[in-house]
């Protein structure tokens, strides 16, 4: 099994030798986490429980806080001492059809999280713009490539560009806060803990599915991989501590910004009567006439495009990270990131044309609800994995934190079945269809067996044997004798650039006096595209022409060469050639398109590498 994000993994050095270069060096991936804990969806949640109830459910805030922190210590904690992300772990650990099921379950919340995102981001820019829903939440497709172009800076540019993203979303509530002036006396009496009715009960589990996300869980164990430590004691201590401390940092920031939502729809709206606040576009409607200032709309409506367009990022990893460790699937960014974002914008669309505007907020407090409902198959697993002196060590955690972290999965299982068990209750009765009826009372099933799987197997499951240390894998394999491979037909893809030199001197070193090279090169002009090997333009032949002088100087050298121009599509022409040309080795560069078309057909060394029967050499 691959490294988890491989292309970024242990990209960055931990090894500082300056004591505050090395603190800073561990800083990012809890802020990458962190901007779920504060997307449109918690918006939604803090706003409706602030207007509706006041301050009351400040102490779901909180809570929710102390159990995300815990939570996403136990993540990070996977991930750094075993190398494995939460859905790795859990391919490694459960049978095919459960690891399908949960994989399913993991999609599902990250498309609720996506549908929130597109749903935020699209009223943010009705706000300021004007424009109609419908057509915000259409364009938010276009930033279907923003994670790609933010990949080509390297991670810490992409932990930049949230903290930045954040920061603008903290400042700007820091400023309604001081414009509503709240009394604190009132704000302390909401962190007693008190559920006044069963509204109040489906808001808390909302923004308890708002904050602990269950896609979280399997980005962080990822994201802490990207800091490249030293293996022994000390470094995965160190490493251990240091991330704990820059989550508690960055999911304090977090529920700052939630707690501050939530205080100012109670300090604006609960406070002046105006309890029935539950959508995002009245708080911006009455903010103004409330608080005297146009600022605090402009602002309330730029913070909203900040957090949506920061969690758009998040949401496309913990999807890779999904995909990847559970399927041993992996396919182009930008494609899954289209797929993400589809899977969000075909329900929002749905439900805007179906039933009008009014309905988006209901929907948002929906999407976090469900995120509520998968949690439970995210963390018992996550508890399990890091219990476990088996794979875990000496750094598996200790009783009390186990005991806690038990407590914290038995309340989260125990409100989302009591909601679950009360909505079907609710709709069995006013309903007449009996196959619905009988379909809700199936699937509730099968949600309480899942969950008993889930607890049950990781326990009574036997490990094939107790490893010398976790960190290290056995040999499973004989190494033979060496023999050093002998290549007769060696293939080289060339792009007539500054890579050719350095690519036909691998080829070359990989040869001996009697194999033969076929030189490629891929016409990429319009006609080319169009008419294939029957093109004739200019390009063509000076490709030609350039594809000769290099046979010619490999001639001069005595080395037997022959070339081939392919044409259309870059990476199906450089395996049809090889295939073709009987090739049994192939060497390429790492650099080919750039810019747009990269994001559009992807780098051609990787789609080249999966087309090919072939040993590759990438050459950088």
């Amino acid at each position: 099994m691959g490294p988890s994000l491989s292309e970024v993994h242990e990209s960055i050095d931990t090894g500082s030798k300056s004591k505050w270069k090395k603190i800073f060096a561990f800083f990012g991936p809890a802020y990458l986490v962190s901007v779920g804990y504060m997307d449109p969806g918690n918006w939604a949640t803090d706003l409706a429980g602030g207007s509706k109830y006041g301050y009351t459910l400040l102490w779901v805030l909180l809570m929710s806080n102390i159990m995300a922190l815990l939570l996403q210590s136990l993540s990070a904690r996977l991930g750094i001492v075993r190398g494995r992300d939460l859905a790795q772990a859990n391919r490694e650990t459960y049978p095919p059809a459960v690891n399908f099921i949960l994989y399913i379950l993991a999609e599902i919340a990250i498309a609720a999280t996506d549908l929130a995102e597109v749903l935020g981001m699209a009223i943010g820019i009705q706000l300021l713009t004007g424009l109609p829903l419908i057509w915000g939440v259409s364009l938010t497709v276009l930033d279907t490539f923003l994670l790609l172009v933010l990949q080509r800076f390297g991670m810490r540019k992409m932990e930049a560009f949230i903290v930045a993203l954040v920061a603008i979303v903290g400042t700007s509530f820091l400023i309604e806060l001081m414009l509503a002036k709240p009394k604190m006396s009132e704000v302390v009496t909401g962190f007693i803990p008190s559920i006044p009715d069963n509204t109040a009960l489906y808001l808390a589990i909302g923004i308890i599915g708002a904050t602990v996300m269950p896609h979280n869980l399997y980005l962080h164990s990822a994201l802490v991989q990207t800091r490249k430590i030293k293996r022994d004691d000390k470094g995965i201590r160190q490493s251990i501590k240091l991330n704990f401390i820059d989550s508690a940092i960055a999911l304090n920031l977090a529920f700052f910004v939630n707690a501050a939502i939530l205080i100012l729809a109670a300090a604006v709206f609960y406070n002046t009567g105006r309890t029935h606040i539950a959508e995002i576009q009245d708080a911006h409607e009455l903010l103004e006439k409330l608080l005297g200032t146009k600022l605090a709309p402009i602002l309330f409506a730029v913070a909203l495009i900040a957090a949506g367009q920061s969690s758009t990022v998040t949401g496309t990893l913990a999807g890779q990270i999904v995909m990847e460790g559970y399927l041993h699937l992996r396919i182009n960014p930008w494609l899954r990131r289209l797929i993400t974002r589809l899977l969000a914008i075909i329900p929002a669309l749905l439900v805007i044309i179906i039933a009008g505007d009014q309905e988006v907020g209901a929907l948002l407090v929906f999407s976090q609800v469900l995120l509520s409902f998968q949690l439970g198959f995210a963390i018992i697993p996550l508890i399990h994995f890091v219990s476990d002196k088996h794979t875990m060590g000496t750094y598996a955690i200790k009783t009390p934190t186990k005991i806690i972290a038990w407590v914290i999965a038995a309340v989260l299982v125990y409100l989302n079945s009591r909601m679950v068990f009360e909505e079907a209750r609710d709709y069995i009765s006013g309903n007449s269809n009996t196959l619905i009826d009988a379909t809700i009372i199936i699937v509730g099933i099968g949600f309480l067996v899942l969950l008993g799987f889930t607890i049950i197997y990781p326990i009574i499951r036997k490990h094939p044997e107790t490893p010398d240390n976790p960190n290290i894998h056995k040999a499973q394999v004989s190494l033979g004798e060496l023999d050093e491979p002998v290549y007769h037909r060696i293939a080289m893809a060339l792009e007539f650039g500054k890579f050719d030199e350095q690519i036909i001197r691998n080829a070359i070193a990989h040869g001996n006096e009697h194999t033969e090279y076929i030189l490629i090169h891929i016409v990429e002009s319009a006609s080319a595209k169009y008419f294939g090997k029957d093109s004739d333009d200019l390009e063509t032949r000076k490709d030609q022409e350039q594809l000769d002088t290099y046979l010619a100087l490999l001639k001069s050298r005595n080395i037997k060469a022959k070339g081939v121009l392919g044409f259309r599509r870059r990476s199906s022409e450089i395996a049809r050639i090889v295939a073709e040309e009987k090739a049994d080795f192939l060497v390429l560069g790492g650099h080919g398109h750039k810019g747009l078309k990269d994001l559009i057909y992807g780098e051609t060394a990787n789609q080249v590498r999966h087309k090919v029967k072939v040993p590759v050499l990438v050459v950088q």
